[in-house]
Formats: C-alpha cells, sequence, structure tokens
C-alpha cells in the first residue's frame, strides 16, 4: 500500500490508519531520512516520474494526498504530477487509486484551485488504473491549512472586517472521518472507480464557523463583512493575521466563492458510520494542537 503525501496533514493520519487496519504501508517522500511516521518509507517525487516505479513496485493500491497550492503554477504543476503517477500505477499493476479531491457543483464556476482538482481526478486515470475519489470541503483537524486560517482569524483578531466569501456555505468534516473514509473504500468493490463527496453532520457558514470557533473558546467575535475586498487584498489580509503564505492564501480565497456541499451521501451506504458535528470536530482539533504544543 502505497501513501503519497504520507507526511502531509492528512497522509500521516491515513497511515496510521492504514496500520492499524493490518495493511503493509508504504510512505512514499522525498526525505526518506527525516521519516518518522507510520509505515516503511520509501523515497518518491511526483514531480520526477523517474522515482515512482521504485516506490509503486509490488504495491496493490496508491493513495494520492498531494498537491501545488503554494505555487503560482500549482495548476501545471499537478496536472503533470498527476499524469505521471497514473502512468507509473498503470505499470506497476495497481488495481486502485485513491484521491482525495474538493467538494463543488460541476455547474459553477469552479475556482482555478477546484478546476485543478478535477483535472487531477481524470488524470491519474490515464494509465488505466481505477480511480476512486473523495470529494471534501474545509477539513477540520490540527494542521490543516484551512482549518488553522480558522483558528488564527478567531485567535488573533476579537473583531474582524471580512470579504463577502465569510457568507458562502460549505460541509465541513473532521480530519478523522476523512480517514475513516480513505481507509473505508480501499478495495471495496462497490468504491472502485466511483467519485464519492464527503461531508460532516452540517451546512455552515464560513462565518458561521468562525463564530463556532470563538464561542468555543470563549473568544468575543464581532464580524463586519466588506462586499468589495477584493481576492488579492483578502488574501494579503490573512497572510498578516495568520501563517497562511500569500500565494496560499489566494488560492484558497478563490475557492471560498465556490458553495462545497454534498449532494450525493452514497458513500454512506459504502463506508456507514454517523459523522462528528462541527463543533465536536473543532474541540478535537483544538485539544490536539493543545496536546502537540
Amino acid at each position: 500500500m502505497l501513501v503519497a503525501g504520507a507526511s502531509g496533514f492528512v497522509g500521516r493520519r491515513l497511515c496510521q490508519a492504514l496500520e492499524d487496519a493490518g495493511h503493509e504501508v508504504r510512505a512514499m517522500t522525498r526525505r526518506v531520512e527525516r521519516y518518522a511516521g507510520p509505515g516503511t518509507a520509501v523515497y518518491g517525487d511526483v514531480h520526477d516520474a523517474g522515482s515512482l516505479d521504485e516506490a509503486m513496485a509490488g504495491c496493490g493500491a496508491a493513495y494520492y494526498l498531494v498537491h501545488s497550492l503554494d505555487s503560482p503554477d500549482f495548476e501545471r504543476l499537478d496536472a503533470a504530477a498527476a499524469t505521471a503517477f497514473g502512468a507509473a500505477a498503470g505499470r506497476a499493476g495497481l488495481e486502485q487509486i485513491i484521491y482525495l479531491g474538493g467538494l463543488g457543483k460541476e455547474l459553477d464556476q469552479l475556482s482555478a484551485h477546484l478546476r485543478s482538482r478535477r483535472e487531477v481526478e481524470g488524470l491519474l486515470g490515464t494509465g488505466g488504473v481505477p480511480v476512486t475519489v473523495l470529494r471534501a470541503g474545509i477539513v477540520v483537524g490540527a494542521g490543516g491549512i484551512s482549518w488553522e486560517m480558522t483558528r488564527q482569524l478567531v485567535a488573533h483578531l476579537p473583531a474582524m472586517v471580512t470579504p463577502r466569501w465569510v457568507n458562502t456555505r460549505t460541509q465541513p468534516i473532521a480530519v478523522d472521518d476523512v480517514v475513516r473514509y480513505l481507509v473505508g473504500v480501499l478495495g471495496h468493490p462497490d468504491a472502485v472507480g466511483r467519485v464519492f463527496e464527503v461531508g460532516g453532520t452540517e451546512v455552515l457558514r464560513y462565518s458561521d464557523m468562525l463564530r463556532r470557533v470563538a464561542r468555543i473558546e470563549g473568544r468575543p467575535l464581532t464580524i463586519v463583512p466588506v462586499p468589495l475586498l477584493t481576492p488579492g487584498l483578502s488574501s494579503r489580509w490573512l497572510s498578516l493575521v495568520t501563517d497562511v503564505d500569500t500565494q496560499t492564501g489566494r488560492s484558497l480565497v478563490d475557492s471560498m466563492t465556490n458553495e462545497v456541499i454534498v449532494e450525493d451521501d452514497s458513500i454512506r451506504d459504502v463506508v456507514p458510520f454517523e459523522p462528528l458535528s462541527y463543533d465536536d470536530a473543532v474541540r478535537l482539533a483544538l485539544a490536539e494542537r493543545r496536546e502537540g504544543a
């Protein structure tokens, strides 16, 4: 079992969950000597096609959890990486690729970030290996970029002038629930080659999410939306009050104009369980951060 992106926010949790479920895990990383997580570290770089054949040799399936969101050229980089990974998976004879993508209605004018995620879905399958896609919105957990942005805004600002994207609706999901779905679709006959949408129990506006975090943290929070605050100014504002860099912030802000809501919950038939509420996901994320500190 290969996990590309093993040292990332979702990947490190997934490797542990796969090991706990009895799977032999290969954690693909560019820095084998630094990897200290679950599984056996193997060298591989999605931007170095020549490194992928050896990393995949002998594997039955692979998870693809990588992206280039922090690069202004992320669309080209992610397309090339997905094409190389899919081709290598075909040569290695893999039976399944599992990809964590992004929610968003097909008929909407999707942001460049979400369009890129959809393109990657298709490119991963060009080597002939069936791809299982899980599309998610905001993933709540310590270390996740979107979650950390939310938490830091609440922590740093008792009052905030916000762009209009705070009124966009989303369906946040706890990272533990995402991992549970990722493990559950592995080798499942009803999941191979399908696209699923995953989300938590509630549809919330970004402003609701901020207020919920403030309430749980016992902090005052006043939100004043400013409709004319442009995406460029908004991303700079984020980089000033959080540790999200401007490029990543711009990519995220552009996506926050799109509603990301589950419209098809068929994943619940394939991997049945009750997801956590947003408040419970927030409490777990805050507790994990305190333990890590």
